[in-house]
């Protein structure tokens, strides 16, 4: 051994980067891709697949793929296929921790698939083993199922369709909100099918599956109830504070404020009620102040710091 000095390794940053996303990895989350992935699963294959309807972004293309190639290249394979290199092209913006429950969720989801379809003792080649030929039952359900897994995975920090990824990618650059950028390529997607099938039918019955879907995205990554934000422009706002502490528990923030066109000093007090309690809000601040003014605005989440 020399007597010189020893070199201290110093891993690159990206390295860091990624080990420190690693141990961001929780088990609760992996068991509840798990569960989101199957829901997906079964939507898809119980209800859209056996009476040839489409879901939407990857996962509906994938179902088109499986329709128009060969018996071994399945719905399963697509969905691999094409999403997982999609997860990974966006890493950078998305997060390693983001891309390893996407490609998990939708290996779940590929796996499921394959497991009704090709091993499980269930028809799924021609009805729907629960809603029959009903193409709307069909579209309503397989939705609704499919949403929810959507939904799950999204809370649980995933995604199990490569269609938001692209979204957030190329959205902003060719100058469209993400809802616009998914919307325009389910559009495209359901032209597309209806082309190769030679029939319409179906594809306006997926954007049925793609509405209710959608909706049921929200609802799970949002909530069911969502709370409403009141904005109560006003000149008495520590009166009504304390009054809408007395009647909910709780006294909100103000924040000093100017009118814009008359120059008088105001406060806005911000108030968080749910849906029971807006009538009763609105009494209050109208008691106190008759010239208040008040903003309602739907709000998605509530975080607060527990200690």
């Amino acid at each position: 051994m020399t007597g010189g000095k020893r070199r201290r390794f110093t891993r690159p940053d990206w390295v860091n980067k990624v080990w420190n996303s690693l141990k961001e990895l929780k088990l609760s989350s992996f068991l509840m891709l798990t569960l989101a992935g199957s829901i997906n699963a079964f939507g898809v294959t119980i209800f859209l697949f056996p009476v040839k309807l489409y879901d939407s972004g990857i996962s509906g293309l994938s179902m088109l793929l499986d329709q128009v190639t060969p018996p071994f290249l399945t719905l399963s394979i697509f969905l691999l296929v094409l999403n997982v290199p999609i997860f990974l092209f966006g890493m950078n913006k998305q997060g390693t921790s983001f891309v390893i429950y996407s490609i998990y969720a939708v290996a779940v989801y590929s796996f499921v698939s394959f497991l009704i379809m090709n091993v499980l003792p269930v028809d799924v080649s021609l009805i729907s083993p629960l809603a029959g030929r009903d193409l709307l039952l069909c579209a309503v359900f397989g939705g609704v199922i499919s949403g929810t897994g959507s939904g799950l995975t999204i809370r649980h920090g995933g995604a199990i369709d490569g269609i938001d990824v692209l979204s957030v990618v190329f959205a902003k650059k060719i100058g469209i909100s993400i809802g616009t950028f998914v919307m325009v390529f389910n559009v495209i997607l359901y032209i597309v099918c209806g082309i190769v099938i030679q029939s319409w039918i179906l594809p306006l019955y997926s954007i049925v599956t793609y509405y209710v879907g959608s909706r049921t995205v929200d609802y799970i990554v949002e909530g069911f109830d969502r709370s409403k934000c009141a904005m109560i422009v006003t000149t008495r706002a520590s009166e009504i504070a304390d009054a809408l502490a007395g009647s909910f528990g709780a006294s909100g923030t103000i924040v000093n404020a100017v009118g814009g066109y008359s120059k008088e000093e105001k406060e806005i007090l911000y108030y968080i009620v749910n849906h029971f309690q807006i009538n009763k809000l609105r009494q209050i601040v109208h008691e106190i102040d008759a010239n208040a003014f008040i903003s309602l605005q739907d709000v998605s989440d509530i975080i607060q710091k527990k200690e």
